[in-house]
């Protein structure tokens, strides 16, 4: 799929599992297993999959993934398995190499979206992407370094400091237009300034929504997880999106979807549901 000047490429890291009523809040088991089966632990599958933005002149990643060099307890929590999807592999397919990065993007700071930022070397960690500018709003990596009891969890800083560390972390403030076709949309029920980045021009759109929509089963406007720091914004969020989405035609790019990797949505009676998907880059 070509948008503007850019070639867009998936990139998959990674499959991982989370607690499936933490990632359906107040829905009923029976209601969210039907699309999202758990294991006898209770968890569901999430893949950790990116998107690549190819011109002339850069390369640019949308998210960095689950990474790698966990323990054998964070690999065995969160059943990450790796055996099949990897960076590394992604990168290889499509040809590109670390080195040629020059942007990263990143929504938030939670492991498994900026986990491929820094991996690990002699013992330090170390930036995947040494030629790359990474970029995050300025309120969400102040958030990060301070988070509440209740999501510090969700920041491993050995993903994100060494970045700081080493100049290569840059911070937006607000929504802003990155270039022609990069917009950066901030939303905050799932954390403190998360960016949403939209990707466009007179043709076709691509919304990549972080963790505002997980999966495909998280558009009906209920359907909000557990995780998210103020459930009533994301309601509120989604809301606002879901009619942008429609009635500019948008494609939603989807993060952690086992199957779907981007979808179109409809609306019936005030009710929102996936009308195309793709399981693939179009």
């Amino acid at each position: 799929m070509k948008i503007g000047k850019y070639e867009l490429k998936v990139i998959e890291t990674g499959v991982f599992g989370l607690d499936g009523g933490a990632m359906f809040g107040i829905i009923p088991k029976p209601l969210w297993s039907k699309s999202n089966p758990a294991d006898e632990q209770n968890r569901v599958s999430l893949n950790a999959r990116n998107l690549l933005l190819v011109s002339d002149s850069r390369k640019i990643l949308i998210d960095t993934g689950i990474g790698s060099d966990w323990d054998e307890k964070f690999i065995r929590n969160y059943r990450l398995d790796q055996s099949e999807k990897t960076m590394s592999d992604s990168f290889n397919k499509h040809s590109i190499k670390t080195d040629e990065i020059t942007d990263v993007l990143l929504t938030h700071l939670h492991f498994d979206h900026t986990g491929g930022s820094t991996y690990l070397k002699d013992g330090k960690w170390i930036p995947t992407f040494p030629n790359a500018k990474y970029y995050v709003q300025k309120k969400h990596f102040e958030w990060a370094l301070n988070p509440t009891d209740r999501d510090r969890g969700s920041f491993i800083q050995n993903r994100f400091l060494p970045l700081h560390n080493e100049g290569l972390l840059n911070f937006i403030d607000g929504e802003i237009q990155f270039d022609d076709e990069i917009e950066f949309i901030t939303i905050n029920g799932h954390t403190s300034f998360q960016q949403m980045i939209k990707v466009h021009d007179s043709s076709n759109t691509v919304l990549y929504c972080g963790d505002l929509f997980p999966f495909t089963s998280h558009i009906p406007i209920p359907y909000v997880m557990g995780y998210d720091l103020q459930p009533i914004v994301t309601v509120q969020e989604k809301k606002k999106i879901l009619p942008l989405a429609i009635e500019q035609n948008w494609k939603l790019f989807f993060e952690h979807d086992p199957e779907v990797v981007m979808a179109t949505v409809a609306e019936s009676q005030g009710k929102f549901s996936i009308e195309q998907i793709f399981t693939e880059m179009i």
